[in-house]
């Protein structure tokens, strides 16, 4: 994947966003699920420190917050999974105000010292800190909720953090394990693309009109609708970020917005068969809540609705 043309450094010193960390209720649910979806061997999870150990920092104050943690490797990005204690802490305000979902994206980076007033310079508090407890090493989570509609964490590890797939790869549930894109919906497009561009470094892509209904065929919840959005795509060297605009007819953008307001909406796989991964991720309980073809009928997508277990609605696409 191509990196886009920078204009000026990142945030965080890099574009590398090598982590999507998930929130959830049931752990050990969690990693039996997402072992399936990503086909490598279910992780053990384990409990990170005590306030001595991990000290963490909460909004300015000390917590008792503990979660347990595991990880899952892929060819590009880390799952992170964490089912965080009843403690005061950022996993537990995001659980009990959002629910189950994607909570952060992370950057790994020499110096937390050194990143964070570039982050703070730009708005963004530090809303938690800690250590490690598995290796020695700390984190951060820069408060980017407002603007990029998502935490972002910068990982400092006195030694590189091992997030290689697994040589003993199972077979993933879609056929391939690459994430392509985590997606965004956002009300205000141009705002959202500044911030993201601040973030990573990178120059504005072009804005992108979604297509004529006679070409996209768009399909919501069984109707037919022009499903009228503005997006764009700003890649990075793992995963594409996608920022969604939805238009004034129905979608499963604006409905998202309406329920939910700003934030994730979905991540993509592309894959080969799209109709028979369809049927597959339907037989298991997931159907369908948009589909329809690309903006330039160079491929069709679906959105599955498999939040109940993956805690993310996930995008097939397969390109002609």
């Amino acid at each position: 994947m191509a990196e886009s043309k920078t204009t000026k450094a990142p945030l965080a010193g890099n574009q590398e966003i090598n982590q999507l960390a998930f929130v959830v209720k049931d752990i050990d649910e969690a990693c039996e699920a997402f072992s399936s979806l990503l086909g490598v061997p279910k992780p053990e999870w384990f409990l990170t420190g005590d306030q001595e150990v991990s000290q963490v920092i909460y909004r300015g104050s000390p917590t008792a917050s503990r979660s347990k943690l595991a990880f899952l490797n892929t060819p590009t990005v880390q799952f992170e999974l964490i089912e965080p204690n009843e403690e005061p802490g950022t996993m537990r305000e995001f659980l009990d105000r959002a629910g189950e979902g994607i909570h952060h994206i992370a950057f790994d980076v020499e110096s937390i010292s050194e990143r964070m007033p570039l982050f703070e310079e730009s708005g963004y508090s530090t809303l938690q800190s800690g250590e490690f407890t598995s290796s020695e090493g700390r984190y951060v989570y820069a408060d980017t909720l407002r603007d990029c509609k998502i935490l972002v964490e910068l990982l400092e590890s006195s030694e590189a953090r091992n997030t290689a797939a697994p040589p003993d790869s199972l077979c993933p549930l879609l056929g391939t394990n690459k994430v392509e894109q985590l997606a965004i919906v956002v009300k205000n497009l141009d705002l959202a693309a500044e911030a993201y561009c601040k973030l990573l470094g990178a120059d504005k892509p072009p804005i992108i009109q979604s297509g004529p209904s006679e070409m996209t065929q768009v399909i919501f919840r069984g109707r037919p609708t022009e499903g009228k959005s503005r997006y764009m795509f700003i890649n990075t060297p793992f995963i594409q970020i996608e920022l969604i605009e939805p238009g004034d007819s129905p979608s499963t953008w604006q409905e998202h917005l309406e329920k939910y307001g700003e934030g994730v909406h979905h991540i993509s796989f592309v894959v080969d068969n799209l109709d028979e991964k369809i049927r597959l991720l339907e037989e298991m309980g997931f159907p369908v809540i948009q589909s329809g073809n690309f903006f330039n009928g160079k491929g069709k997508y679906a959105y599955m609705d498999t939040t109940s277990t993956f805690k993310v609605i996930i995008e097939l696409l397969e390109r002609y």
